[in-house]
C-alpha cells in the first residue's frame, strides 16, 4: 500500500482508453495492491473516487469513497467502492448540472451536466458481477471516473467555458462554496 503520484491533465497517457482487467487477476495480490493503492492515493488527496489511470496504471478500475470532504462540502456522502470493468446507461432523459473537480486537474473547477440516474454494471476485487442504480452524486461520481477510464475530462463536458476556473476565485465570487 502507497501514496502514488496523480498524474495531471497534459499527460498523454491519461487520454487513452483503459484496458480491462483480466480474469486471472481478480483475488490476486497483483489486483489487491493496485486498489489499496487507489485508496491510499485518494484519501491522501481528499479525493471522493480516482481511476487507475491516474496514478499511471492503464486498467478499468476506480475506487469511491468519502464522508465530509473538505474539496466537496455540499456534497453526500459516498459509500466506499471499488468498481472493476464497469459499463453504465442512463436512465432516462433527466440531468443535473454541478460543479466537478478532479485530482488531475488541481485547484480547478468547472460546471458539468450528468445524468441524474444510470444503471451501473461492474465486477468488484474477486471477479463477482454487480448490478445497481444509482443517483444524484453518487451516479454523477461513477460517471466522472468511467469517463477517466475512457480518456475523457470534465473539462471536455464543461457546460460553457464560462463555467470554468479557480477554486478560489470562484469561492471569492460566491459561484462554489
Amino acid at each position: 500500500m502507497s501514496i502514488r503520484s496523480v498524474l495531471r491533465l497534459g499527460d498523454p497517457s491519461l487520454r487513452g482508453r483503459s484496458a480491462e482487467i483480466p480474469d486471472d487477476w481478480f483475488g490476486s495480490q497483483r489486483l489487491q495492491t493496485l486498489i489499496d493503492d487507489l485508496f491510499d492515493t485518494k484519501s491522501a488527496c481528499s479525493g471522493a473516487g480516482i481511476a487507475a489511470p491516474q496514478i499511471s496504471e492503464p486498467w478499468r478500475v476506480f475506487v469511491l469513497g468519502m464522508e465530509h470532504n473538505p474539496r466537496y462540502p455540499e456534497a453526500p456522502p459516498l459509500p466506499e467502492r471499488i468498481v472493476i470493468n464497469p459499463v453504465f446507461k442512463a436512465i432516462g432523459e433527466e440531468s443535473t448540472t454541478f460543479w466537478e473537480g478532479c485530482l488531475s486537474v488541481p485547484g480547478m473547477r468547472g460546471e458539468v451536466k450528468r445524468s441524474k440516474y444510470i444503471h451501473l454494471q461492474y465486477q468488484d476485487q474477486e471477479g463477482f458481477s454487480h448490478q445497481e442504480e444509482l443517483e444524484g452524486f453518487h451516479a454523477r461520481a461513477v460517471q466522472h471516473e468511467v469517463d477517466h477510464l475512457d480518456g475523457v475530462f470534465f473539462t471536455d463536458r464543461l457546460t460553457s467555458t464560462v463555467a470554468f476556473g479557480f477554486i478560489d476565485e470562484l469561492q471569492a465570487h460566491g459561484l462554489i462554496p
